[in-house]
């Protein structure tokens, strides 16, 4: 049974992010939005925050929400999803997890 994991804050500001990613499954997948997408801009603190994630973990972020936040080069881990992207992650998935 796989998840999505929605998380809305970077770990800088709470260990929301952190708890998340301790749960998350192989075959889960993982969607950055709103200010949460600060997590996946390209520094050295975020490269080592990702890497240990289980192999199977689809990592995605809200392309939108990078915009908005001027956020132009994201890891390369992650796929860059629009709204309707945001939809279908849910679609494929059995639950969904906010991470608030």
């Amino acid at each position: 049974m796989s998840a999505l994991h929605v998380v809305n804050k970077p770990q800088s500001r709470s260990q929301t992010l952190r708890s998340c990613l301790r749960l998350l499954q192989p075959g889960d997948a993982l969607l950055l939005i709103e200010d949460g997408v600060y997590a996946c801009a390209d520094t050295g603190e975020n490269r080592l925050l990702w890497q240990n994630l289980p192999a199977d973990v689809s990592c995605h972020v809200l392309q939108p929400d990078l915009d908005a936040r001027g956020i132009t080069l994201p890891l390369t881990a992650f796929a860059l999803v629009e709204d309707a992207g945001f939809v279908d992650l849910v679609c494929r998935h059995d639950k969904t997890l906010s991470w608030f």
